[in-house]
């Protein structure tokens, strides 16, 4: 792995301290984050920066985490155009691409393994990618 991307569920777990999940996505982001960087991109920073007031909050928030904002590849988005077709011949309803996709074909191309919660389109889509998630033995 090049770095971890970390999925938009797994930090609004802390933020809003998810009686549920919080403490996985805090001992999984610690752990990782000691030998990978942690990395978001536009579209997790976009779900995150609901639950905040201001963009200094946001930057506060990630910058205290260790977490590093990349924006998406060109060969992200290309693949993204690429999985939302995949999706629409599966007999897809979204009328655009999911940010799942977004975030996974991110993950691919820059071969990162991807901290989440929320495997069901990521794993259908982006099967080469190395998932972090609640499950993993």
């Amino acid at each position: 792995m090049n770095g971890i991307l970390v999925d938009s569920c797994v930090l609004l777990d802390l933020f809003t301290d998810d009686q549920n999940w919080a403490d996985w996505s805090e001992s999984t982001l610690e752990k990782y984050s000691l030998t990978n960087t942690l990395h978001i991109n536009s579209i997790v920073y976009t779900e995150i920066s609901i639950g905040f007031s201001r963009v200094e909050e946001v930057e506060r928030a990630i910058e205290a985490l260790g977490i590093k904002v990349l924006e998406l590849p060109r060969e992200a988005l290309f693949l993204t155009g690429k999985t939302y077709l995949k999706y629409r011949k599966n007999k897809g309803t979204k009328t655009s691409p999911l940010a799942d996709f977004f975030i996974g074909a991110h993950a691919s191309v820059s071969q990162f393994g991807l901290v989440t919660r929320d495997m069901a389109k990521y794993k259908t889509y982006f099967p080469q990618v190395q998932f972090i998630h609640p499950n993993e033995n």
